[in-house]
């Protein structure tokens, strides 16, 4: 038994079904979508089973993409938390064949409570749909499962499905990368999109030295710090370079290397800064990583040190 093709032709399977829907989408999504943001309350998905599942994935993607929404089993419904529907929501109802018996319990409810119905099923002339304000077509020609029984293709479908709607939604308000990082403050992907430079920035006890700093000394100022570098400011703490441990290296290769020279004379002179200390911290790491830097420094207008990110303090943040 070849298990290699067997993946394969699940996921050509698949894949087909996507696609075939891709280039038959109706305006009934526009629709939808209209629905959605023209609404002062949330979106409830609901279902039973496989759809269920899907429902609460999808549910929670909105959730996290701008659109307040939770599941609400169409059981729990029936016995307590129909009360959970206010009169300003819309439920989104899942099921694949649009007859599932415990979903279809709760639709009259809805009708004479005068909430709003999106329906995803398989056949606009389903139960579900015809209750439905607003239906969306996910049906499939062909399951992978071999039996053709199992839900495969069509869960796929209906995972998709509530993918794009909420991609769509994202659009539609304009949702960006800021907006999505408050909904994600912990974990990797949160301080990713969260943490700002100036959340990770050192700014006291700064290793800097003046312009007329004989190298002798700047190295034990650069051994102090523990950065691989020293920073050369003048009086007004204005950047005019930076000494690197590479900068030293360099140095020591050349015939006329006197640790007695000033440090300006072998350090890298208007060195890289950055002048937003607001900026993300993953776009500063992608700054250190393009111009293959280990130290940032970070300055206000008017090239004035206000402190050093070092792409340690990057990683020790969960950044990288």
């Amino acid at each position: 038994m070849n298990f290699k093709e067997i993946v394969k032709d699940v996921l050509l399977t698949e894949a087909k079904e996507l696609e075939k829907t891709a280039n038959k989408i109706s305006f009934d999504i526009e629709k939808a979508i209209d629905l959605i943001v023209n609404s002062k309350g949330k979106l409830i998905v609901t279902g039973v089973g496989k759809s269920g599942l899907v429902g609460a994935k999808i549910a929670a993607t909105l959730a996290s993409t701008g659109t307040s929404s939770f599941f609400l089993h169409p059981t729990e419904a029936m016995h307590g938390d129909l009360g959970m529907i206010g009169k300003d929501d819309i439920v989104l109802g899942i099921s694949y064949s649009g007859e599932s018996e415990e979903l279809i319990q709760i639709l009259p409810h809805l009708k004479r409570l005068n909430i709003p119905l999106i329906a995803m099923a398989k056949s606009e002339n389903s139960t579900l749909a015809k209750y439905a304000d607003v239906f969306i077509n996910i049906a499939v020609d062909k399951e992978a499962c071999p039996l053709d029984t199992a839900p495969t293709s069509s869960t796929t479908l209906t995972m998709a499905m509530g993918d794009a709607l909420a991609v769509c939604l994202m659009k539609k308000r304009d949702f960006r990368k800021e907006d999505f990082a408050s909904f994600h403050p912990g974990g990797s992907l949160g301080k990713k999109l969260f943490v700002k430079v100036d959340d990770l920035l050192k700014k006291d006890n700064l290793p800097t030295v003046s312009r007329e700093t004989k190298l002798k000394d700047a190295i034990i100022v650069m051994s102090e710090g523990r950065l691989g570098n020293v920073i050369i400011i003048d009086e007004n703490k204005t950047v005019f370079g930076v000494l690197s441990d590479g900068d030293l290296r360099r140095a020591l290769m050349n015939e006329n290397f006197s640790i007695n020279c000033n440090v300006e004379d072998i350090a890298t002179l208007n060195p890289k800064t950055l002048k937003n200390k607001d900026l993300l911290a993953s776009d500063a790491l992608q700054i250190i990583e393009n111009y293959k830097i280990q130290l940032l420094i970070v300055t206000d207008e008017n090239n004035k040190l206000i402190g050093l990110l070092h792409i340690h303090d990057l990683i020790e943040a969960g950044i990288k």
